[in-house]
């Protein structure tokens, strides 16, 4: 699991030799669940799923959660569960920005904190920067609360994948003989029959989606404040510039709505 173009079908491709097809840069290529062929690590058959990323290009973040959640939902239902979970970060991200903060909390809820000692945060992308930035980047996301900590804190672990095969398979090597476990998301929907809105990864998605939203509406109200001041001016180009954004923070809330 991870953002849009984090890099998980051609992690998925490397490990297993699979062919799934691969977006270029932070255009969604993944848009349902997607399974690679079996391949063998240390003597253990593996198969991973792909997942399409919560900031998708074309569907909505509501409709990603449900693709997700039947997916997982039938394989428990057949007596499936998962030796882990792998969690994509593009080191070479600035920041993480907002998007990446809520997609890490719903992930963080959809598996549950019992489950978390089988979750590796793999970090990517490192020849994109510096090593001296890459450590001190990897260094921030797990010392802060805000980010990885709390997370590593209760059992998961951070690994690097530096894009070649043996580190696939290093890192799978980690999961690949834990006792595998329901997701939190699973027991809530088959055991609990809850539904996905009732579920905790769901709670949390109307949660920060509320909070994203109002958000951009405090930001269009300053905008417009803004655009008043700069007609009153004559600022013809900052005026443009202002609609430009106002418009774009608009079609934003309104996709959140």
């Amino acid at each position: 699991m991870g953002a849009t173009g984090s890099g998980k079908s051609t992690f998925i491709n490397k490990a297993s030799g699979s062919n799934l097809p691969v977006g270029h840069g932070l255009e969604s290529c993944t848009s349902e669940v997607q399974i690679s062929r079996p391949f063998v690590v240390d003597g253990r058959v593996v198969t991973l799923i792909d997942t399409p990323g919560f900031d998708d290009t074309i569907r909505s973040d509501r409709d990603i959660l449900i693709m997700i959640t039947a997916y997982l939902s039938k394989t428990y239902e057949y007596g499936a569960k998962l030796a882990g979970v792998i969690y994509m970060h593009r080191i070479s991200d600035f920041r993480m920005g907002g998007t990446s903060k809520r997609n890490f909390k719903v992930f963080r809820e959809l598996c549950g904190e019992r489950s978390l000692k089988n979750v590796i945060i793999m970090t990517n992308m490192w020849l994109q920067v510096t090593r001296e930035i890459g450590e001190a980047r990897e260094a921030e996301l797990a010392s802060m609360d805000k980010f990885f900590k709390p997370v590593l804190q209760k059992g998961a672990r951070l690994l690097r994948h530096d894009g070649t095969l043996e580190s696939a398979h290093t890192i799978l090597r980690y999961l690949i003989n834990n006792q595998a476990a329901p997701l939190r998301i699973q027991q809530e929907i088959v055991d609990e029959h809850k539904s996905i809105e009732k579920t905790a990864a769901g709670v949390e998605l109307r949660r920060a989606l509320d909070e994203q939203a109002d958000q951009h509406k405090e930001e269009i109200c300053n905008l417009r404040v803004e655009m008043e001041a700069a007609m009153h001016t004559l600022d013809e180009e900052t005026r443009r510039e202002l609609q430009e954004e106002l418009e774009k923070k608009q079609k934003e809330c309104l996709r959140i709505e």
